[in-house]
């Protein structure tokens, strides 16, 4: 399947905005495009949605998933079992081990890239860098491939809690990441009380302004540009909104969360997933342990994983909703299994542990092992190429689908991967 973005004639920001300043609706144009243009966004729902939790940093998996009691590389935790047989994770998270039974660990993974950089750009393509194109997050993939199938729909669907770390690439503002705080604040969203019909005259003199421009040919910036605008104005008065807010929520369900960022972002994410959003990205970060990894595991990130990650497991199957959302938990790398002389963990992209669920992934299983000291990858070796392609049939993408980029190159979402078999 092949899917062309039209590419550039000519079309810049400066050009556009220069004839839109002939306009009576340069000012407001440029402020909705200061608050709007940051956040660009599209969104249509399909059948299914993905969530992915990002711990930025790179977290160990000898210290979460892939636990090694009695080897020289062991960390000071202590492995518990799992709802499911055989299966044990770390003793700080016993929220999750409660939902294992949904969830798979892949333990084998080797991504290649030691960089922070280049390992968050590959895990969320599936490609190193190249200086020419900037290759599109998995998101802004699901954005572009699913929105399609629901053209009135309000809201965003590719949405960033805590931050975005990847870009629509060459797909263009209209499925980049749309950025919120855990709280679900969107700043700038409603105009100012009492001009609503100047709003609404100024609006559609845009609207004829962005088509005339349209017409002339100047290329797929000029209609994503247009597509941000309309889906602006949509959301300013959708009641679908409501799924931003989490004052709504009861107390007990927020507290279940956890009350930080990251527990109240997978809150979010649930609410979103339950609107009909497409992709939500929740961000952890402070996983870069290169000293004293412990303590702070144990007194920070561990504790707030669990509540947040079980909680939104146990809540998305209690609704319904776990069959048709793919949940999946990864970092930019994973971490030495040497313990260094500062009580840390340095890079490691060479054998580590992701985590599916939901979205018609097997749940209850294990993928791939490392030897006795989580040095070398012994058993079922996976990359990341093979990750995409299991998150890519999850969702319901044919894994042959190529794109031609703005300089006429092909690009294909899954590249010499293979889906995980024992988990799809």
């Amino acid at each position: 399947m092949t899917a062309n973005r039209p590419k550039s004639a000519g079309m810049t920001r400066r050009h556009f905005l220069g004839h839109l300043t002939t306009s009576a609706m340069a000012l407001p144009a440029l402020q909705f495009l200061g608050a709007m243009e940051a956040q660009a966004q599209s969104g249509k729902r399909p059948l299914k949605s993905c969530i992915v939790l990002w711990m930025g940093g790179g977290p160990s998996q000898l210290d979460t998933w892939s636990l090694k009691p009695g080897s020289k590389n062991a960390g000071e935790f202590r492995p518990i079992d799992t709802v499911v047989p055989g299966i044990q994770i770390c003793e700080h998270l016993p929220t999750i081990a409660r939902q294992m039974n949904h969830l798979s660990i892949v333990r084998s993974l080797n991504s290649n890239e030691g960089n922070h950089d280049r390992g968050t750009y590959k895990m969320h393509t599936g490609y190193v860098p190249n200086p020419t194109v900037v290759h599109p997050g998995f998101g802004s993939v699901l954005s572009y491939e699913l929105g399609s199938k629901r053209p009135n729909f309000d809201l965003p669907h590719c949405v960033s809690i805590n931050g975005s770390p990847f870009s629509a690439g060459f797909l263009g503002m209209t499925h980049a990441p749309f950025d919120v705080s855990a709280s679900g604040d969107i700043p700038n969203l409603k105009p100012p009380a009492g001009i609503e019909a100047r709003l609404a005259r100024r609006l559609a003199l845009l609207n004829m302004v962005e088509t005339n421009f349209i017409a002339e040919k100047r290329g797929q910036e000029a209609i994503d540009h247009k597509e941000v605008y309309d889906k602006t104005y949509r959301m300013m008065s959708s009641r679908l909104l409501k799924a931003f807010d989490l004052k709504s929520e009861p107390e007990s369900v927020k507290e279940k969360y956890g009350k930080n960022s990251f527990g109240q972002g997978c809150l979010l994410a649930r609410k979103l997933v339950e609107a009909g959003v497409t992709y939500v990205e929740v961000s952890l970060g402070g996983w870069d342990n290169h000293n004293n990894i412990f303590d702070t595991l144990k007194g920070g990130n561990l504790p707030t994983l669990d509540k947040g990650m079980g909680t939104l497991i146990e809540d998305l199957a209690q609704r319904g909703l776990l069959d048709s959302t793919l949940v999946v938990w990864m970092g930019d790398f994973g971490r030495t299994p040497r313990i260094n002389q500062d009580t840390g963990r340095d890079h490691w992209p060479n054998s580590w542990s992701v985590v599916l669920g939901g979205g018609g992934i097997k749940g209850g299983q294990i993928v791939g092992e490392t030897d006795k000291d989580g040095v070398d990858i012994v058993d079922r070796p996976v990359g990341v190429m093979d990750l995409i392609a299991t998150m890519t049939k999850a969702m319901g993408i044919p894994l042959d689908t190529q794109y031609t980029t703005p300089n006429g190159r092909p690009y294909w979402i899954v590249e010499k991967g293979e889906p995980i078999s024992e988990l799809i």
